[in-house]
């Protein structure tokens, strides 16, 4: 069974804005690899904002967005998995049994990862995982499949929070915006561990032990970084079709 991630560095997704217009969309050609890793024409998507816990008026209204898109768009058949549904097991075991892609959104890491972490649904996750479901996330919901991730869950600050730890790398997204390359830099130092820096409109794929990245333009930009012997270096990763996840 493959064990597939899809990790988004960032990007606006068409929501609608307060002055009635809407934003842009940022992740088409991320959204649309997300559908056909299923090599279904019609999934099953479940959308989960836990990162927005516990503002489920906002877990509403990001779903209306997100089946624009995947609903509307790309044909999947979606459904949501509400934060306060997580203490009925019945629940979320059959829309989790129903699920083709689980696709986290964007929000507090630190609120996520305690929810889950205290509901027992990251092990939940890690099961459905390890059987072959589309496991992937925008942000927050990038980050909280590594091991650390660069989060700002801490008002006006960049901090390195602890995540799940499926793959022993450090993520930061959104790492073309002022103050993420140069916090990553310290907390790779600190934690002794390789990072990964994804930018709005960027994503890293990861099937079993190979990865690519999908770019939606030019400006999209994938980054290794590390320390060797006291140097810090940063190289960019351009490789868009299956490569070992081991040069990383």
């Amino acid at each position: 069974m493959r064990k597939i991630i899809v990790a988004i560095g960032g990007g606006e997704n068409g929501r609608l804005l307060e002055d009635g217009s809407f934003a842009s969309y940022d992740t088409e050609k991320i959204d649309e690899e997300i559908v056909k890793l299923t090599n279904k024409a019609n999934p099953n998507y479940l959308f989960i904002c836990h990162a927005m816990y516990p503002h489920k008026k906002i877990e509403k209204s990001y779903y209306e967005t997100m089946k624009r898109i995947y609903q509307d768009k790309l044909n999947c058949n979606c459904d949501i998995l509400y934060a306060d549904e997580l203490i009925n097991n019945q629940i979320v075991e059959e829309k989790l049994k129903w699920a083709d892609i689980i696709y986290e959104g964007g929000g507090n890491t630190k609120a996520l990862i305690d929810l889950w972490k205290k509901t027992k649904f990251d092990e939940k996750l890690y099961n459905e995982w390890n059987n072959g479901k589309v496991i992937c996330g925008i942000s927050a919901g990038a980050i909280c499949w590594f091991k650390y991730g660069n989060t700002d869950s801490n008002e006006n600050e960049f901090t390195s929070i602890e995540c799940l730890n499926w793959f022993n790398y450090h993520l930061t997204p959104h790492c073309n915006e002022s103050g993420r390359m140069e916090s990553t830099k310290l907390q790779l130092k600190e934690n002794n561990i390789i990072g990964i820096m994804l930018s709005n409109s960027c994503a890293i794929e990861i099937i079993d032990n190979q990865f690519k990245i999908i770019k939606e333009n030019q400006n999209s930009k994938a980054f290794k970084a590390y320390w060797e012997k006291e140097k810090y270096y940063e190289e960019e990763l351009n490789y868009t079709t299956m490569t070992s996840l081991n040069i990383i």
